[in-house]
């Protein structure tokens, strides 16, 4: 199993959310690239980068952020946040980012990320899926679909998308865990795909009770910077 570190930024800063709150923002470090070099100097392979200014404006803003830590390090990232049009899928990508993340667009506006599935090439894209009681949530987790998740997945993964992250709203930001039932349940109806877990990681021990279950990646982000997680010990697992 994969670890990806994750970086939200705003104002070009590294901050973490609680629940998407806006209001509830911690800034860890001045320095995104800075805390990027320490994840690669620890083994780490990914990044998970997050616009959140992007998200809030419905536009790409930090992909400065993104040029700078893909051409000062050898991680493999993935960034989203705004991505609302093909002309930001393609700053994404010359910016440097192996993989752009999308997740509402995917929602709210199905024929336009099909296109870019075509243009761009489906294994280009990381689908987000962010999850309360197993139905889809959009607008920053303020609205809850009918969607199901399995549908949602299933839909996509007809288009060719490869990997898939899911975070489950209830937890994210709040280290009591992830959402191991939920997982299960995917990787049980698509064993195939390569899914990624997101939200919740307090501890090593979350960590090992993904990989138990098949989860192909695991999204870390607060445990990271409170300290319950240190870099060191993500090497063992």
């Amino acid at each position: 199993m994969q670890i990806i570190p994750a970086i939200d930024i705003i104002d070009g800063k590294c901050v973490r959310l609680t629940q998407g709150d806006y209001l509830q923002k911690t800034i860890y470090n001045e320095n995104p690239l800075e805390v990027a070099k320490q994840f690669e100097d620890a083994g780490l392979l990914r990044l998970h980068l997050v616009d959140l200014d992007g998200a809030k404006a419905g536009a790409v803003k930090n992909w400065k952020v993104l040029e700078t830590i893909a051409s000062q390090t050898s991680l493999i990232i993935d960034f989203g946040g705004g991505l609302k049009k093909k002309e930001d899928v393609q700053v994404v990508f010359n910016s440097g980012a192996a993989f752009a993340t999308v997740g509402s667009l995917a929602v709210k506006n199905e024929a336009e990320f099909v296109k870019w599935l075509q243009y761009f090439g489906a294994g280009k894209f990381l689908l987000g899926a962010d999850v309360k009681e197993e139905r889809i949530a959009i607008s920053g987790w303020a609205e809850t679909t009918d969607n199901l998740v399995y549908d949602f997945i299933e839909k996509y993964i007809a288009c060719g998308v490869q990997q898939i992250f899911c975070t489950d709203v209830s937890k994210d930001g709040k280290l009591e865990g992830p959402s191991i039932g939920l997982y299960k349940n995917i990787i049980a109806k698509f064993p195939a795909l390569h899914f990624i877990a997101s939200g919740g990681v307090s501890s090593v021990k979350d960590l090992e009770d993904l990989k138990a279950i098949g989860c192909k990646g695991a999204i870390v982000g607060k445990a990271i910077y409170e300290g319950r997680i240190k870099l060191e010990e993500l090497a063992t697992i």
